[in-house]
């Protein structure tokens, strides 16, 4: 159970702002002053229209001609300075996290929903500012004129401001329990948008899935029925808000009642006059908006506080794959690749790669080959550490890869996989993928090297050619090919290819293909194998069975042998 708001995690964020925050409080205080002059002017604006005396009420409006322009120019000086100061914590806070996600491992990813992840990034954290803004922006400054409005009512009659406070201690309690139903509505009512919004990229995604299986009608009500559930969340936080206004609005109704009853007797006894009681009535007509205001913002921050809890939720999520204290850099590797006794799973229950050693020479293709499921793809993410393993170790050139940055490792190895994946920018762009500095010149002799290049060049505006979102603008093998001029440009001494030419035509597999061969050549290179072709020229087919190495030859050892590979070979390369 939460015992202390995460609202105070904020600070750290709120520090580098302190001189930005300082200039606006130092404004607010400027702004404040001027509440209770204000009072003081409409009951002398009241005496001299009750005289008659035209002169002394020119006098005044001059006066509060000027006040309200000092006035004016200190709120514009607070509002300014604290929107500026919010927007910026809340840019510190959106980098932090979003560099914070950046760094976790992807087996956070494979559970996380992206929909929610994006929410938390925009909506959550632009709640937060807004909360940061509506603190200094609102809240102070509600807080300070109520205490020199009360001043200064109780400079006036302090028999009349105790009898009018008698209300005040139930209108706490009731805004604080109002508060804790307001932040367990919107806990709810976030957590439903977050899950709308997650069901909204898995299907804007998958829509060609959705079209095909004729499942929009399926879709529809899924929608519909998140929708609802979002609705009824945020329909119980707006039924509170509402009656928490009609109770508050009744409780200052009947203080206002209170007040005229108790000001009548006042005057009647002699302790104020006429023209205080007009003073002191238009000191508590400036009560009424920071009461409403405090009442709106208690509430504000308690919605509020169901994003922070959301964000700082994550920035608690420790990562999985960390680099030791002391990491070196991995220095220009030969491509010698070692595995030691290598065990892991995903979950305790079921182990994937089970006491497993490998030797890779520098320069040695090695075909992996087995059912789904075999360890195939998990023996190729432990090299870049995408996972860790739960036992063993694995080397790079006789270097344990825990030992190095994650950086200087995952430079060195390069994937080819078998959905490409582009992002929205230039063709240029998704080659140099990754690198901040790039020539040109360099990324067109990759996209040669990958039989790119004449296919880019026919784009009206080749390397500068726009891909839409998730490579739309491009067909499969030319996808393809960028992935692999990805590779090329990056030069590794490692390469790995997931099955890189499965899902495509024969005439485009045969360019990709003869990109591939060239890639290939004096890398070390490992391939989740599909293609017969890429299998033969292999140095060495392993083959995987219950996260065990079976099986190890060349194509042709592993057919005389006419064990497992052999019955693999007639089942699925045989044409």
């Amino acid at each position: 159970m939460k015992t202390r708001s995460t609202y105070w995690q904020i600070l750290p964020y709120l520090r580098p702002q302190k001189q930005t925050i300082g200039k606006a409080l130092a404004c607010t205080v400027v702004f404040t002053i001027f509440w209770p002059i204000i009072a003081w002017l409409v009951g002398e604006t009241a005496k001299f229209i009750g005289k008659g005396d035209l002169q002394g009420f020119a006098q005044i409006a001059a006066l509060s001609a000027v006040i309200f322009l000092i006035r004016g120019t200190a709120q514009y000086g607070q509002d300014t300075l604290m929107a500026k100061a919010a927007l910026t914590i809340a840019l510190e806070i959106r980098k932090k996290v979003y560099s914070h996600l950046q760094k976790l491992d992807i087996g956070y990813f494979e559970t996380a929903k992206t929909g929610d992840l994006s929410y938390r990034l925009t909506e959550d954290i632009d709640r937060i500012g807004e909360v940061v803004n509506k603190f200094f922006h609102q809240f102070i400054p509600c807080v300070l004129q109520l205490i020199a409005v009360m001043g200064y009512m109780i400079y006036l009659n302090w028999q009349l401001t105790l009898g009018a406070l008698i209300i005040a201690p139930l209108m706490a309690i009731l805004i604080g329990w109002f508060g804790e139903r307001l932040l367990s509505y919107s806990r709810q009512s976030q957590n439903r948008i977050s899950d709308l919004s997650a069901l909204l990229t898995e299907v804007f995604s998958g829509i060609r899935l959705i079209k095909a299986f004729v499942a929009e009608d399926y879709e529809i009500a899924r929608f519909a029925e998140e929708a609802e559930q979002n609705r009824r969340a945020k329909y119980l936080s707006e039924r509170v808000k509402a009656l928490q206004f009609v109770v508050v609005g009744f409780l200052e109704a009947m203080s206002v009642i209170l007040l005229f009853f108790l000001g009548g007797w006042q005057i009647a006894q002699g302790n104020l006059t006429g023209t205080q009681f007009i003073s002191y009535i238009a000191g508590v007509a400036l009560l009424i908006d920071p009461i409403a205001i405090t009442t709106a913002n208690y509430g504000d921050f308690k919605q509020g506080e169901a994003s922070s809890d959301r964000i700082f939720e994550l920035l608690a999520i420790v990562p999985a794959i960390v680099e030791k204290p002391g990491a070196i850099e991995l220095p220009h590797v030969t491509g010698k690749v070692e595995y030691r006794n290598i065990n892991f799973a995903y979950n305790s229950e079921t182990p994937i790669l089970q006491n497993m050693s490998l030797l890779v020479l520098p320069g040695e293709m090695i075909a992996l080959v087995g059912a789904s499921g075999a360890g195939k793809t998990t023996l190729v993410n432990l090299l870049p550490r995408f996972y860790d393993p739960q036992a063993g170790q694995i080397l790079i050139d006789g270097i344990d890869i825990q030992d190095v940055t994650l950086n200087t490792l995952r430079r060195q190895i390069g994937i080819v996989p078998q959905e490409t994946i582009l992002f929205s920018g230039t063709i240029a762009q998704n080659i140099a993928f990754g690198q901040s500095y790039y020539e040109l010149k360099d990324v067109e002799k990759a996209a040669q090297i990958a039989n790119a290049h004449q296919f880019i060049s026919e784009f009206p505006d080749g390397y500068q050619t726009w891909v839409g979102e998730r490579g739309v603008n491009l067909s499969g093998g030319q996808k393809q090919r960028i992935a692999i001029a990805r590779a090329v440009l990056l030069d590794p001494r490692i390469l790995i290819l997931d099955e890189a030419t499965s899902a495509l035509d024969s005439e485009s597999e045969a360019l990709v293909q003869e990109a591939l061969e060239r890639l290939m050549r004096d890398r070390t290179v490992f391939i989740i194998a599909h293609r017969l072709a890429t299998v033969r020229k292999a140095d060495r087919i392993l083959v995987l069975e219950k996260g065990r190495i079976m099986e190890s030859g060349t194509h042709e050892e592993l057919l005389e042998k006419g064990d497992r590979y052999a019955r693999y070979y007639a089942q699925q390369f045989s044409q």
